[in-house]
């Protein structure tokens, strides 16, 4: 079974170079399936463009919580629209960031709600972006009751994945669970085995042993590596189950 990387973002500048040649060197090392996610309308434009391009590839279209304050009316219906193509698989990445604080908190609250209604009305899951801000982040996911979705990137402590996990969110593990001094490779246990993704988030958060440059969807084999190692299985295994997991959660069998 093959792997998916369900949070890359291909359409970075930083692959302009050479981004047919990273998608072949996905394919060449068993990925399946990328998830291509948006973190604002031109991004997301990118996202549904590399989809069509690539049988390979879905998109997520959302706008991340630092470009929370750009959201009009004009761009909203873009949105939407961008939401019903037949290869969108989710709606993000949305959230909130209270780390670098780009946009107000009362904003980044409000176009996170829409988003998520957004999603509610298309049947679609959301990808959660959560720094610094996991308190209100829950409490917006309790009130909004979204029908599912995954905390992408997960950086929070026991508390707050145990919150997620009673919402029903999955939990997408990414290449800092290779490092040394990972707070996330401790939790990977208490994951259940059915919520458990795997995910790149390139060209950032590059795992071991290519920390330092930039990562890309190929190296999600590295996080599956270090899963396997912490859970006593095979890598195989938690390919199988991330992938199953990845399909579930997308419905990457309605295409």
């Amino acid at each position: 079974m093959g792997l998916i990387d369900t949070h890359a973002h291909l359409d970075d500048s930083s692959f302009d170079l050479d981004r047919e040649q990273i998608i072949q060197d996905a394919q060449a090392s068993g990925l399946c399936s990328i998830i291509n996610v948006g973190t604002n309308l031109a991004s997301s434009k990118g996202s549904v463009e590399l989809a069509e391009a690539h049988d390979i590839i879905w998109a997520a279209v959302g706008l991340h919580p630092h470009d929370a304050s750009t959201l009009n009316e004009d761009i909203w219906k873009e949105f939407v629209d961008l939401a019903r193509h037949k290869k969108v698989a989710a709606i993000g990445e949305i959230g909130l960031d209270y780390y670098r604080m780009l946009s107000p908190k009362n904003i980044q609250q409000t176009v996170f709600r829409q988003f998520i209604g957004l999603a509610k009305e298309m049947s679609l899951p959301i990808v959660v972006h959560s720094r610094e801000a996991h308190e209100d982040t829950l409490q917006i996911l309790r009130e909004e009751q979204p029908e599912k979705g995954v905390l992408h990137a997960f950086s929070g402590d026991m508390g707050v994945l145990r919150a997620g996990l009673d919402l029903g969110f999955y939990i997408s593990i990414t290449g800092t669970v290779t490092f040394n001094k990972s707070t996330t490779a401790p939790l990977i246990n208490f994951i259940p085995r059915d919520r458990l993704l795997l995910e790149t988030d390139c060209p950032y958060l590059t795992p071991h042993p290519y920390r330092g440059k930039r990562n890309q969807p190929a190296y999600v084999r590295f996080v599956a590596e270090k899963v396997a190692e912490i859970l006593s299985l095979n890598a195989e295994e938690v390919i199988e189950m991330t992938t199953t997991n990845a399909g579930q959660l997308f419905q990457l069998d309605r295409w």
